[in-house]
């Protein structure tokens, strides 16, 4: 089996699992972990300066906050007031913690998409506080120091020590090479363990209506689908796989903590829904690189 599908089908199989063996939520803690690990491996290989930021940032950005409120009102439109909160929690979220891991197995420029996660993540955690009252009707004001707390310690502590290592040890540099099949193994393994966690939240769930999980599941489909496309676009011609990377892949982890702290279970499904959502279409995007350059 050629490796770029032997990807895909781990990662399909990362999923199926996940949703079969709920038991393994138990293990969820592990996925701040494994991003980190991840993430350390890829800090190993880049190195950031004021030319990696580029002016198509600012608009991933604008638009990324637009997303969030698009949403909500589409979830209005769709089925009124929860169904609204869950779309906002599904596309306010910044880029995902995991989302240079991924552009670097597309072979796109990572030094893009660690810009825009640092970028996504610090704004909109700093914004959060006084977004929120408005779509939750309530202040909300230790949210910014627990979401600091949390993007500090996944981004910086590995992109520290990568950037510790690579001081004493400059050949580091080269280790992410060699182990790109460790780091994705990493992967397959946050991801059966998030598709656990959200399959235990729903079993858990013997009230929730089978009509408002289809229209939060219909909603978060098309914040998805547009948030990717609405990337590429912005990326235009030099970064249009990292722009919609960038702005399609999130970091649902940091919303469905939100939504379960100042909303309530049944919101936390939007963002739970949309991990489902863009690691279909990462799978997809690994099936499809396999064509455009060998492994």
């Amino acid at each position: 089996m050629q490796p770029g599908l032997l990807r895909t089908v781990a990662l399909v199989a990362g999923m199926v699992l996940g949703a079969l063996l709920p038991q393994a939520h138990a293990a969820a803690w592990a996925i701040r972990w494994l991003i980190m690990g991840m993430l350390f491996l890829v800090f190993l290989q880049t190195r950031l300066s004021h030319q990696t930021i580029h002016r198509s940032h600012v608009v991933l950005l604008v638009v990324n906050l637009a997303m969030g409120f698009a949403a909500w009102g589409l979830g209005w439109l769709v089925g009124g007031r929860e169904v609204a909160l869950a779309a906002f929690f599904a596309g306010i979220a910044p880029t995902a913690t995991a989302a240079p891991v991924v552009v670097s197995f597309l072979r796109g420029r990572v030094e893009y998409v660690i810009a825009a996660f640092l970028l996504t993540n610090l704004v909109i955690a700093a914004l959060l506080p006084g977004l929120l009252p408005l779509v939750l009707g309530r202040a909300t004001p230790e949210a910014f120091v627990q979401v600091l707390g949390s993007v500090g310690l996944v981004v910086f502590v590995p992109m520290g020590a990568a950037w510790l290592l690579r001081t004493v040890q400059a050949r580091a540099a080269e280790w992410p090479r060699h182990l790109r099949n460790v780091s994705f193994g990493m992967w397959v393994l946050a991801l059966f363990l998030v598709t656990a966690n959200g399959s235990h939240f729903l079993r858990v769930q013997a009230d929730l209506s089978l009509i408002v999980l289809v229209k939060i599941a219909v909603t978060t489909a098309l914040v998805c689908a547009a948030s990717f496309a609405l990337g590429r676009v912005i990326g235009g011609r030099e970064f249009p796989r990292e722009a919609s990377q960038s702005l399609g892949q999130k970091n649902t982890s940091f919303t469905i903590y939100l939504a379960l702290t100042y909303a309530n279970p049944l919101v936390a499904l939007g963002p739970t829904c949309y991990v489902l959502w863009h690691n279909l279409w990462n799978s997809w995007q690994l099936h499809q690189s396999r064509h455009l350059a060998p492994d």
